[in-house]
This record gives structure tokens, C-alpha cells and sequence, in this order.
């Protein structure tokens, strides 16, 4: 299953509408995963497949999308966005946490249990 890459549009509609609110307001339904990348990043290209099955496995009980940050970088500039892959975990409740680098398959269900409370079982 192929993740959804967001554009400035949607990401206000799904994530977070940054030109109406300036505090932090989740708009979406279901714990969100997104993943800051480059299509020339190679750890970028090693977490993509673990992303990929992560999405499977947890199924509708979150959402694991995409943000290019060479084409998206409006985006890339409001998160701070310096390095990549830099993954944000967005709960339902709560501040979004920022992690970096490509985390192990391990580390991705760790973060989804603590930060976004969402278990598999």
C-alpha cells in the first residue's frame, strides 16, 4: 500500500491548518505518522519499506503519510525541518514529538505504544 504524500493543501485539511490556528490543533480522526523526506536521502529510502509495513500492520488505526521536502518546503520551513528523515508523531491528544533519523522497525512501534497510543493487538 502506497503512503499518501501530503502537499501544503492537504496537510492543513488532515494535519494541521497552520494559517488559521497558531497553536497547535490536530484536524485529523486517527493518530498520524509523517515522515519528512528527499526522493535523494538513502536513509530516507531504508525506513520507506519499514513505513510501508508499519501502515499494513496497524492498518486504520494510523495514518503514515509522506511530506517531500524538496517540494514541499513551506513545510519542511514551518517544522524546522534541518536534517532527514525526520519523523513526526502526531496523537490524537497532546504535542506532536519530533524524532530524527532512520529509526529501526522497534523504535517505530515504541514511539506508536508511548506517543501515540496506539497498541496492534
Amino acid at each position: 500500500m502506497a503512503l499518501e504524500h501530503l502537499t501544503k493543501e492537504s496537510f492543513k485539511e488532515k494535519v494541521f491548518n497552520f494559517e488559521l490556528n497558531k497553536e497547535w490543533k490536530f484536524e485529523g480522526t486517527i493518530p498520524v505518522i509523517i515522515d519528512f523526506y528527499a526522493h535523494w536521502c538513502g536513509p530516507c529510502k531504508t525506513i520507506a519499506p519499514i513505513l510501508e509495513e508499519l501502515q499494513t500492520e496497524y492498518g486504520n488505526k494510523i495514518a503514515i503519510y509522506k511530506v517531500d521536502t524538496e517540494d514541499q518546503q513551506e513545510l519542511a520551513g514551518i517544522f524546522g525541518i534541518q536534517s532527514i528523515p525526520s519523523i513526526l508523531f502526531v496523537p490524537i491528544e497532546g504535542q506532536p514529538q519530533m524524532a530524527l533519523g532512520a529509526l529501526p522497525k522497534e523504535t517505530f512501534r515504541t514511539a506508536i505504544n508511548d506517543v501515540l497510543k496506539v497498541s496492534i493487538n
